[in-house]
């Protein structure tokens, strides 16, 4: 059994820093670098894309709504052929910085609200595949499983791959609770590591009113600017190791 273990990094911008990227990047096996509209700046994405390489840990451009005050945790209801134009400005944006440090973009994954968004918006998610199918054919595209956003990104010939929260709460429907929502975000790592495990190796989670519900997997997302961001993504680590998963990028070794 194997998975591939993602964080969302590259989000400080000037002296603003959520989280410990460095220390992250120590842990997991790719890395979801913020491309400059909902967070980051240049000087932020070129030291993520250092440390990633330096470390063997894949790039995937983290394409958002241009929101920094909300943090892309805003919707913003675009013109589908705008949306296209800033997802391939930010795809070549982290490009050009994954290129000094040796590298390249690997893959491609929705931020905050525009995640959630196409999940059911299909003009909205039809304009960030023909961003891709624009930029890279080639390029992974990765997402919540049973979304628009995967199902039309497969129609195009991309390659999808699922992903399961390790740090947040479930509905019965599958979708993580929203963050408006009491108990959306879980902070007891044993708790995290075990739901993970499960996720991993059953492919199952616990929903909020205790029934099961399917995640397949073939990555797992634990946020970086969550509070003991760094602690939970050890615990998630080591109890995969601990339970025979081993820990890999989706898209294959990065050299």
């Amino acid at each position: 059994m194997q998975i591939d273990l993602n964080a969302d990094l590259g989000e400080s911008f000037g002296s603003w820093t959520p989280g410990d990227d460095d220390a992250m990047l120590e842990v997991v096996t790719s890395a979801n670098v913020a491309c400059g509209f909902h967070a980051g700046d240049p000087s932020v994405l070129r030291h993520s894309c250092d440390r990633a390489a330096e470390r063997g840990v894949a790039i995937g451009a983290q394409v958002g709504y241009r929101d920094l005050p909300g943090f892309g945790r805003r919707f913003i209801d675009m013109v589908p052929a705008e949306l296209t134009d800033d997802v391939l400005y930010q795809i070549g944006a982290l490009e050009a910085f994954a290129k000094v440090a040796g590298t390249r973009v690997r893959y491609v994954k929705p931020h905050g609200a525009l995640y959630n968004a196409i999940v059911h918006h299909e003009a909205q998610a039809a304009a960030v595949v023909e961003a891709v199918v624009s930029y890279d054919r080639t390029l992974p595209v990765l997402g919540l499983p049973g979304s628009a956003w995967l199902r039309l990104a497969e129609e195009a010939g991309l390659t999808t791959v699922g992903e399961a929260f390790a740090d947040r709460a479930y509905t019965p429907e599958g979708t993580p609770v929203s963050r408006r929502e009491a108990g959306a975000v879980l902070h007891d790592p044993g708790e995290i590591a075990e739901r993970c495990v499960r996720i991993a190796t059953k492919g199952e989670v616990v929903a909020t009113d205790g029934s099961i519900v399917a995640a397949p997997a073939g990555s797992l997302c634990v946020h970086g600017d969550s509070p003991g961001a760094v602690e939970i993504a050890r615990h998630v680590r080591a109890g995969l190791e601990q339970a025979g998963v081993s820990l890999t990028p989706f898209v294959g070794e990065v050299g």
